[in-house]
């Protein structure tokens, strides 16, 4: 057995790997209706995405054998699909771009691929391919291959939120504070105080979405008890999106919403533990007004309220 897995998580990778090699060649059925090779493509694609490069930057980024590179190269100058000129910052090396010819071959071979691509997913619903596309983004970031950032926006939650966002949340703070399954049985009834209460006075909420998977959410309704407060719930930030200003922007929508619908005040609870949390507080304005010691799952800590009047 490994010393640092188990068989069984080895042996389930294995299998994914032998599966994914069966579903990569249905999909390398289709490209293989192209006048290039799958390696010839790669090389294509990759001048698309770059703008231009170096034969060496190519050949390492790509895995290939320089050798076979220039080989390939030369054939691709010969059909007009790529120019060399010299580089200015070496000029023993060529920066390689595509032609106009070189970018209706990589258009080609998009085609192909979107082909092979609905082919393979044509049977499979909606709702799997938004979680076949998240598990993929997943593998990419995890391997150290993470897709680039896309922009975050702020949505309504769906069917489906509200228990993803707890099964993230019991997680994510057992992990960094130790909390007990105690903690996730509190918010389960907390977002569902949220979808009971009524209309009036206002509640919302709000899921922070980026590239097709929740990585925040916070949620306002009245305090219970005290009439005119808001109260800001269940802030949470993922914390592979954490430093792009999620929370902040999550916390700045629930205050603009508290004010805008004539709330004279808004209340939160948080721990001196939950450092990050409380630097956004203090810096959207909110002040500490009482502290509470708690033993609260399964943690001796101590909880404050803060508050931010209007």
């Amino acid at each position: 057995m490994s010393p640092i897995m188990s068989d069984s998580v080895i042996a389930d990778i294995r299998a994914f790997n032998r599966f994914y090699t069966r579903q990569i060649g249905l999909l390398n059925e289709h490209v293989a209706q192209s006048r290039f090779s799958l390696a010839e493509g790669r090389v294509l694609y990759e001048l698309s995405k770059r703008g231009h490069a170096m034969g060496s930057e190519l050949a390492q980024s790509l895995g290939i054998d320089p050798a076979y590179l220039s080989r390939m190269l030369r054939k691709f100058v010969a059909a007009d699909l790529v120019v060399l000129t010299p580089s200015l910052s070496d000029r023993r090396s060529s920066e390689i771009a595509l032609t106009r010819e070189g970018d209706a071959a990589v258009e080609e071979l998009e085609a192909l691929n979107d082909d092979a691509i609905e082919s393979v997913l044509q049977a499979v619903p909606a709702a799997d391919r938004a979680t076949l596309v998240a598990a993929m983004a997943s593998i990419r970031r995890i391997l150290g291959d993470p897709p680039a950032p896309g922009p975050v926006i702020l949505r309504p939650h769906r069917i489906g939120d509200m228990g993803w966002m707890i099964h993230r949340q019991a997680i994510l703070y057992n992990r960094q504070f130790g909390w007990n399954i105690g903690f996730e049985s509190l918010i389960a009834g907390i977002y569902s105080q949220f979808q009971e209460a009524p209309a009036t006075p206002p509640k919302a909420l709000w899921v922070a979405e980026q590239n097709g998977g929740i990585v925040g959410s916070v949620f306002v309704m009245p305090s219970a008890g005290l009439e005119g407060s808001a109260q800001l719930r269940m802030l949470y930030v993922e914390r592979a999106a954490r430093g792009q200003g999620v929370g902040a922007a999550l916390v700045a929508q629930a205050i603009g919403f508290a004010r805008d619908n004539g709330y004279a005040r808004m209340r939160l609870w948080t721990h001196t533990v939950q450092e990050s949390a409380r630097k956004l507080y203090a810096a959207a304005g909110f002040a500490v007004v009482e502290t509470i010691p708690e033993d609260n799952f399964g943690v001796k800590m101590v909880g404050e309220i803060w508050e931010m009047v209007f």
